[in-house]
């Protein structure tokens, strides 16, 4: 999605101060620069605008400030995008159509559109409700003469007398009969109904409605007006009304409003003392019950589908306006409850929003977990039934169990630990003897405290209390001292055993060394970091390089064209010589963006291939730090795996790089040759070198990085690099399949 200027902001409220194109000076100063150099890229290399289809432009123009009410745009841009094979950019104003009354208002918001989007020039304007549609309508010849209109969400009697005018689109009405039906149905008691409206334009029209309705289908109800108010007052003026009231809000936000009451909050307010309802669905989750509105996703497809029509060359004239969606009940699934609404009372097919789950729905996977626990608990006793009928069997077996339990787990390699019911330690494995270095004839009991770090005694003592209390397995985390008086980390668990009668007896137990693996997700934790820097490093680059390269380079570029354009210098350049300047600083710049662009992403490798795009690479960074680069390419697969190409083609450029920078030397060779299941990659130079061993562990973020991209494609990583002896990095990636044609070697 593509934004610029205005857009995704509230114009109205940029033309309550000044023009919003004098707010960023600094946008439309590059812009110029920009375009011009554009235009002459465009022209000086034809067959590229050739090749790649020009973008289309799309401004929309929602006639509201407030964005949750516009749910057609997503569907419209979705559609709009698959139906069309060019890019299409799309600029988006949500205007403040409450104040369309004034018309230096309008003046004032129509001359800011033009200048926005007069260029480049924008190829369809969508205009969303009737509001936004008349106001373009009123200024189009000044604006966007001969731009197409496309229009969503507009009633169909307001455009019903127009014939052959260059306007198409989706037609949506309020249902207002159904929207008030349903708050009857609902509160069958009701005696007088409160009309919350404007004094807008479009909310005259709908408020004109919604009284004919009521006039006509429901004499016995009396109309209570509240119309034109601020939210204060309105506030106060529903508020004294008697019960039986339900009120309909259809006044609409106004962001330049100066209020300390806005009008949602208004809303709010009111949905506390009475049933409010709204014929427009913007009040969802805000207080309103509900109504019956059009499914507004439906309608952004349909205008998106007539959009692509008019993108892709047929006239708006010739394409007929569509209706759209039959308005459907939905209803706040809150709201029902704050009222007492029984589900009962719902019409057939009615929306629901905002629900809570119901019991089983929230609380399934505890019920299912439940459930298991019930069904293992239930075997459990059967097993208990089936072990006492065969207890004196078990008994006959007991002790030959134990000493084979002691025989196992004195050879295991974990620490493995009994105790009774007590918690007095009965019995410690023979590793748990050799780690901590205790005397096995002194007896057990409570030794094992003195092994325990005195930070960690006080938890690791708490969660064996509780659980000898609650003859539950428990698992915890603490450094134990071993016999050298090196504390490691260790991890251990531990469950309730029971004796012949199935009494609990205390618990069985055991420990794993977890030391390395906490080191290792430090470490692991430390390279993030270190990942994240290094990404926000080569973002401050570009940055620069953008800012005081490229940008710099552009406005001189501006000022020569201008020099030019304007005869400046005539007697003293020839405008042949100016213009040869002009075109010699754009090649420059179009080779320096070129270059840039090829360390972000190297499009050679996905057309060319890995060979030629290493070749390439090697002769622009032998050309710009003036170095010799050699490449050597050998039996190189035609067809690679687009993350095998990426990783090496990446590794090739940080090694070079880093070789050209610390090495000290101006000649490197890259070698890549392929094999009938591997690649191999070797980058090497003659220069100063370095410890290879405090290199890789100190952590360095390039080596890091070249290390982990031979990782993920299952390679392997080597470097071999000592002090004044050079340094050489080797890789090699398996190929997952047989290469289906060997390409000749590459020099």
């Amino acid at each position: 999605m593509s934004y610029r200027g205005l857009t995704e902001r509230p114009i109205g409220r940029a033309l309550a101060g000044i023009c919003c194109f004098e707010l960023e000076p600094t946008r439309w100063t590059l812009l110029v620069p920009c375009s011009l150099f554009l235009g002459l890229v465009l022209v000086i290399s034809p067959t590229v605008s050739q090749e790649v289809p020009s973008a289309k432009n799309v401004l929309v123009l929602n006639s509201f400030t407030n964005r949750d009410s516009f749910i057609e745009l997503e569907p419209f841009k979705a559609t709009l995008r698959t139906h069309l094979s060019m890019p299409v950019n799309f600029n988006v104003e949500y205007l403040e159509s409450t104040r369309f009354g004034d018309e230096g208002y309008r003046r004032g918001l129509s001359e800011t559109l033009l200048h926005a989007y007069s260029k480049p020039p924008t190829d369809l304007v969508v205009v969303g409700s009737y509001p936004a549609l008349r106001f373009v309508l009123d200024y189009r010849e000044h604006m966007f003469a001969g731009v197409p209109i496309v229009f969503v969400g507009v009633d169909p009697s307001r455009i019903e007398r127009q014939k052959n005018w260059p306007v198409t689109g989706v037609t949506s009405t309020a249902d207002v009969r159904g929207s008030l039906s349903l708050a009857l149905r609902f509160h069958p008691d009701t005696q007088n109904v409160v009309l919350l409206g404007g004094l807008s334009e479009f909310e005259s029209y709908w408020d004109d409605r919604f009284r004919e309705e009521v006039y006509r289908e429901h004499q016995n109800l009396k109309l209570i007006e509240v119309v034109g108010l601020l939210p204060r007052a309105a506030l106060d003026r529903v508020s004294k009304l008697p019960p039986h009231t339900i009120v309909f809000a259809q006044v609409a936000s106004q962001d330049s409003a100066d209020s300390d009451l806005k009008v949602f909050d208004l809303i709010r307010a009111i949905s506390q003392r009475f049933p409010t309802y709204s014929i427009f669905d913007y009040c969802f989750d805000r207080g309103c019950v509900g109504g019956s509105y059009p499914d507004q996703e439906e309608d952004g497809k349909k205008a998106g589908e007539i959009a692509a029509r008019v993108l892709s060359g047929e006239k708006p004239e010739n394409i007929p306006v569509e209706a759209g969606s039959t308005s459907r009940p939905m209803v706040d699934w809150r709201q029902l409850r704050h009222w007492n609404i029984p589900e009962s009372a719902l019409p057939p097919g009615t929306v629901i929003l905002y629900r809570e789950p119901t019991l089983w729905e929230g609380g399934r996977k505890y019920f299912l977990a439940g459930i298991a626990v019930i069904v293992v608990q239930a075997l459990l006793i059967f097993g208990l039934f089936w072990q006492r009928a065969r207890k004196r069997k078990a008994e006959a077996v007991l002790h030959e169990s134990e000493n084979r339990f002691r025989v196992m787990a004195d050879s295991a390699p974990s620490l493995i630990w009994m105790c009774d019911e007590q918690g007095k330690v009965t019995y410690l494995n023979e590793q748990w003897v050799v780690f901590t270095g205790l005397d096995k004839s002194a007896g057990y009991g409570d030794m094992w405290v003195a092994s325990v770090h005195p930070e960690d005694l006080p938890s690791a003592s708490d969660a064996l209390s509780r659980a000898l209390r609650n003859h539950k397995p428990f698992s915890n985390e603490c450094r134990l001292r071993r016999q050298d008086g090196v504390y490691r980390w260790m991890f251990g668990v531990a469950s309730p055993r029971v004796d012949a009668n199935g009494c609990f007896a205390g618990f069985i137990g055991s420990a794993v060394d977890v030391t390395d693996q906490k080191v290792a997700r430090e470490a692991l934790e430390k390279v993030s970091g270190q990942l994240i820097e290094g990404q926000e490093k080569e973002r401050r680059r570009l940055a620069r390089e953008l800012h005081d390269d490229i940008c710099q380079r552009l406005a001189m570029l501006s000022l020569r064209i201008e020099k030019a354009s304007k005869g400046w210098g005539s007697g003293r350049v020839s405008m042949e010589e100016q213009l040869e300047q002009i075109w010699k600083q754009c090649s420059d710049l179009t080779g320096d963006v070129q270059a840039l662009s090829h360390e972000l992403h190297p499009s050679i490798l996905d057309n060319l291939g890995l060979a030629t795009a290493i070749k390439s690479f090697c002769r622009e960074v032998a050309e710009q730090n003036g170095v010799a680069v050699v490449f050597f390419g050998k039996s190189i697969p035609n067809s690679l795996p687009p993350e095998v190409s990426l990783s090496l083609f990446r590794v090739v450029q940080e090694a070079v790089h880093n070789a050209i920078k610390y090495s000290g030397q101006k000649h490197f060779e890259v070698r890549l040759q392929g094999e009938p299941d591997h690649l191999q990659l070797e980058v090497s130079d003659k220069g100063v070198g370095f410890d290879a061993t405090n290199g890789a562990s100190g952590g360095g973020l390039g080596l890091v990085s070249m290390a982990e991209r031979i990782y993920q494609v299952n390679g392997t990583f080597e470097i071999d690099s000592r002090p004044n002896a050079g340094t050489r990095i080797r890789a090699c990636v398996p190929l997952t399949e047989p290469p289906k044609a060997m390409g000749a070697a590459v020099n």
